[in-house]
């Protein structure tokens, strides 16, 4: 099912699929992460990859209370959107065997995921707003606010903590 189906015929419909495109994939993300964090072998990342692996499942349990303010079971649908970075994100690690342009790489992957995420969360804020639910903004809110920290967190590790720096020396 794509995004825009024959399913869809309100803003409520589109909210709701909406939903379950992000809480599918925060699912497959829940999935991802440890094979992430066992390939990191920068301290800094792995620790902070698991870190939000933590922050992950508290984002899928606010979901889990979003579709029961909305009187909805929670469920996914398929996204070929995170589907295709977390396979890109798989086969380029996969193809990498200096450890330290591989950190390089898993930094850029779990960015690829971050941004898709605000994205998503960002759109599902503003029509839950316009929708008048305000009762599951925060909810949302929170995620978003989460993805962006992480996203900066990611940002740090690869210009501050030097896994750029390591990578671009490397043999």
């Amino acid at each position: 099912m794509g995004l825009f189906t024959k399913d869809i015929k309100t803003m409520d419909d589109l909210l709701l699929h909406g939903l379950q495109d992000i809480y599918y994939a925060e699912e497959q993300i829940t999935k991802a992460l440890p094979k992430m964090i066992d390939k990191a072998t920068n301290r800094d990342l792995a620790t902070g990859l698991k870190n939000h692996l933590e922050e992950t499942n508290k984002q899928i349990e606010r979901l889990e209370k979003v579709f029961e303010k909305l009187g909805q079971s929670p469920s996914g649908t398929q996204c070929p959107a995170i589907d295709g970075i977390i396979k890109e994100a798989d086969e380029t690690a996969g193809e990498i065997e200096d450890k330290t342009v591989l950190d390089a790489a898993l930094v850029a992957n779990a960015q690829a995921v971050e941004h898709y995420e605000i994205c998503r969360y960002g759109t599902l804020i503003a029509w839950a707003e316009e929708l008048g639910h305000d009762d599951i903004v925060r909810f949302l809110t929170t995620n978003l606010n989460e993805e962006k920290a992480a996203n900066a967190k990611l940002n740090t590790v690869a210009l501050r903590k030097g896994v750029n720096k390591k990578a671009s020396t490397s043999a």
